[in-house]
């Protein structure tokens, strides 16, 4: 190939290498220079610079920021170009009024913070205030709704508190009654169990549930609901364990009730030898925390003035205030192999809880050697409810608790247990839960939270085998997150927290479940107006 350029750089040719002839030609314009295109262009460039120069001032005066008139050209032409968005940014005056204490003196005020959103804006727009002058504005507003929001919901704790931690005149009525019909009527002071069927109360063939409370009602939907759903019946043996006071209702009520063919047996406080003949440790300890409790804590006045907790915070330590984690009931359970000398396996309940299948299957688990069959609490699809570790009930603070035990260790429940007595017997649990009610004592309550669950998972540490989740389902008493349908699908659920199903402050999207097993035709629950709903 061939390229042939003229001197006057007019023509360019090219001609192929084997001499064909044709060829092509590019025109190339003249090199003469234009005197009116220098003029115009010159004249552009001027006005360009102008409009860049007026642009950059602008930038510079409605912001902040410094910089070059080429600089803030590219900083406000160049994302376009690029097609990005440039995120608006806060002036740092507000940061730094954000960060400043609150003036408790101007919250309390008041009447000059905007109530709601609304007010603010119309303030705003009226006032046109600089970015601090906003900020402070805006902050005080948010602290005060802020506070107020608190200060309802450690109420509406507090009125919830109260209302669970009262005794419903229903079951105040039905209580009176039954312990009425008990003096009245023969056929309420049954013997229970029938003198033909004592010897099954130490029959190890058996399947053995425990059930301690001072409730008629719940304690009469437990035991309906875990022999309707037994697939042995005949099998079941019930031990009730209550206190004096309670104890003519509830013999009046099983002997005016029988669940044939299951055997009950109700036994008070009283009628067990081994707590009559001496002194008991851990009744003991609930003694001395009681006579703590009021010396130091000042009950739910002094919980509730506390402003530096946040409001769940306060709800667990009012929930922990409840008489039931004060009462031999919830208690007692420490001293089964001393309650039940004979038998080897129990299942223990709370009364709060409801049985929607055969529990048999329980007495089949292989234990590997534990003494406690307990449903995990960290891990679960409802986060709410399980995701409680031993730091959640611990003080880790404490340089004792702290030295002893892991913080992220899981927890367990209480409610639906199944307890080897005969493995329990061998270890020194009951020690060790009395030793650390001493402790807590001694360090003034700080080394957990109130309740009977922390010093339980102290003394049964290294002695638990968790169960499959079906087995108990917690949460139904404090939050209404859980659906009908995950709940029916459970085998045992637990209604724990202050929303008790006997209570008007259930959750009413939950307490089917519980009321299915009351018979409202019973003319005890009617003269009591004991109701559905």
């Amino acid at each position: 190939m061939q390229l042939h350029i003229s001197p006057s750089l007019r023509h360019v040719t090219v001609l192929p290498a084997k001499g064909f002839k044709e060829f092509m030609k590019v025109k190339v314009g003249s090199r003469r220079f234009s005197y009116r295109m220098f003029f115009y262009s010159l004249l552009f460039f001027t006005f360009l610079l102008r409009f860049i120069f007026v642009l950059a001032a602008l930038d510079n005066i409605d912001g902040d920021t410094k910089c070059s008139t080429i600089g803030c050209l590219g900083k406000k032409f160049g994302p376009r170009i690029l097609r990005r968005r440039t995120e608006p940014t806060v002036p740092e005056v507000i940061y730094q009024v954000l960060e400043e204490p609150v003036n408790q003196d101007e919250l309390q005020a008041g009447q000059e913070i905007p109530q709601s959103l609304e007010d603010f804006m119309v303030e705003i727009r009226y006032s046109r205030p600089d970015a601090k002058a906003f900020a402070e504005k805006l902050k005080a507003m948010v602290t005060l709704l802020e506070q107020r929001t608190r200060n309802a919901k450690i109420q509406e704790y507090l009125y919830r508190h109260v209302a669970s931690s009262s005794i419903p005149k229903q079951l105040y009525c039905l209580t009176l009654r039954l312990a009425n019909e008990h003096s009245t009527n023969a056929n309420a002071r049954l013997q229970l169990p029938s003198p033909e069927l004592v010897p099954a109360l130490v029959d190890n063939s058996f399947f053995h549930v425990v059930l301690a409370s001072d409730n008629v009602l719940a304690t009469s939907v437990v035991a309906s609901s875990l022999v309707h759903n037994s697939l042995h019946p005949e099998r079941v043996v019930l031990h009730i364990i209550t206190d004096r006071k309670t104890y003519s209702p509830m013999q009046a009520w099983f002997s005016l009730n029988p669940l044939t063919p299951a055997i009950i047996e109700i036994k008070a406080l009283h009628h067990f030898d081994w707590l009559t003949k001496g002194k008991v440790p851990v009744l003991e300890a609930m003694e001395k925390d009681q006579k703590v409790r009021s010396q130091f804590r000042g009950g739910s006045s002094a919980i509730v003035a506390n402003n530096s907790e946040k409001p769940y915070v306060i709800a667990a330590k009012l929930q922990a205030l409840s008489p039931k984690y004060n009462s031999p009931m919830n208690h007692i359970r420490i001293h089964l192999p001393e309650l039940f000398p004979i038998l080897n396996k129990v299942v223990f309940l709370d009364d709060d809880i409801v049985i929607q299948t055969d529990l048999s299957p329980l007495w089949d688990i292989d234990m590997n050697g534990k003494v406690n069959g307990a449903v995990e609490t960290c891990r679960g699809e409802d986060k709410f409810v399980m995701s409680k570790r031993f730091k959640s009930y611990l003080n880790f603070s404490h340089p004792l608790v702290a030295k002893n035990f892991d913080p992220r260790e899981c927890a367990w429940a209480y409610g639906m247990n199944i307890f080897d007595l005969e493995a329990w017997r061998k270890t020194n649990i009951s020690q060790t839960y009395h030793f650390w009610l001493d402790e807590n004592l001694k360090s003034d309550l700080s080394l957990w939270q109130l309740g009977t669950l922390p010093p339980g998972l102290i003394a049964f540490h290294g002695h638990v085998h968790f169960i499959d989740p079906f087995w108990h389902m917690l949460g139904l008493g404090y939050q209404e997150n859980t659906t009908i349908e995950a709940a029916e699908s459970a085998g045992v659920i637990h209604f724990n927290g202050r929303a008790k199903p006997w209570l008007d402050i259930a959750f009413p999207q939950l307490r089917p479940l519980w009321t299915k097993y009351i018979n409202f035709s019973d003319k005890f629950i009617k003269s009591c107006h004991i109701r559905a709903s």
